[in-house]
């Protein structure tokens, strides 16, 4: 049986794939679909923890190729580690992230829509400001997890 939800996402990771003239593979495909299935952002090692199957460096080369194609995200961390997640826009999830600086953890955290708000009035005044316009923002906020602090 089929996953409608899942069967869409594939389709536009594709999609975006073609319009930067790459392919979408199979490991590619098992990629997308353990950053789909995670409850949080990966590492690379957390990525070859999850399937073995997978060589360090194929996952390396396709998750580049998945974040210039618009479909991963790259969240930097405190110990040097990447975290990786599907495109928001992927995921219709919009959240922001806590970023420990002493061990590299990555949380997602939602807000409210009353800050969410205050964000959008505060990127309107920045624009008409700036000239800047804005189609998204992301928070990271950097400081100390509950286990190291």
């Amino acid at each position: 049986m089929s996953d409608p939800a899942g069967d869409a996402l594939h389709r536009e990771v594709g999609a975006r794939l073609t319009r930067h003239d790459q392919r979408y593979t199979r490991g590619r495909r098992r990629l997308i679909d353990l950053l789909a299935s995670a409850r949080r952002p990966l590492t690379m090692n957390d990525v070859l923890d999850l399937d073995d199957s997978l060589a360090q460096s194929s996952v390396y080369r396709n998750l580049a190729v998945l974040e210039s194609g618009g479909a991963v995200h790259r969240i930097h961390s405190g110990d040097g580690h990447a975290h990786f997640e599907l495109a928001e826009d992927l995921t219709e999830d919009h959240h922001h992230h806590l970023v420990c600086r002493d061990c590299g953890s990555v949380f997602d955290f939602e807000t409210t829509t009353d800050f969410e708000g205050s964000v959008s009035r505060l990127l309107g005044e920045v624009q008409a400001q700036s000239g800047f316009r804005a189609d998204a923002h992301r928070f990271d906020l950097i400081g100390t997890c509950r286990e190291c602090g």
